[in-house]
């Protein structure tokens, strides 16, 4: 399920397009590009990327704030900054690097959820010179795999190659893990 903050601006801030506006000139990207897909866009990709994640359960998607994201990664990871994508397992799963387990009923329902930053990836996606949805599809992909039990931070490389197999295989460009090595 796909949920969106409800202070989460549909369209960039006017800070935000100030800062995206050079890349976007620079790769002469459209307007509609930052703007968030709908929501049946998105449930549809996550469906699909969770079966081919071979991730069961229920799966739900926050889109929000770069100040939500501070929030939570201070309060789940004691780290005082905003980041790109969270994962938080079910109680029961396999709790990866960058994975917060949640505890609650009926934990084998459900797989965990995961929790995107929207500022951030505009930012990521002008910068990388792609579509918002495109970024999205990106983030939602690596938080599955975490919430999956992969972990790029100890898995001698696993996670990525796995990622890039379903990048591939969704048409998605270069991903998080590929980004931080170069």
């Amino acid at each position: 399920m796909i949920l969106i903050d409800p202070n989460l601006e549909p369209r960039p801030a006017a800070s935000l397009q100030a800062a995206i506006a050079p890349l976007r000139a620079k790769q002469r990207r459209a307007p509609w590009a930052e703007k968030i897909p709908t929501k049946q866009t998105l449930e549809r990709f996550l469906h699909e990327a969770q079966a081919a994640v071979r991730l069961r359960g229920q799966v739900n998607v926050l889109l929000t704030t770069d100040a939500e994201m501070r929030r939570l990664n201070r309060r789940f990871r004691g780290k005082n900054n905003a980041t790109d994508v969270l994962s938080f397992p079910a109680e029961g799963s396999f709790p990866a690097e960058g994975s917060i387990p949640v505890k609650g009923i009926g934990a084998e329902k459900i797989a965990g959820d995961v929790a995107i930053s929207v500022e951030t990836a505009r930012r990521q996606a002008a910068e990388q010179g792609h579509a918002l949805t495109c970024e999205l599809k990106i983030l939602m992909l690596h938080g599955l795999l975490h919430l999956a039990g992969h972990d790029h931070e100890s898995d001698a490389g696993e996670m990525a190659r796995r990622e890039k197999q379903l990048r591939a295989r969704f048409n998605l460009p270069q991903g998080l893990i590929e980004r931080a090595k170069s």
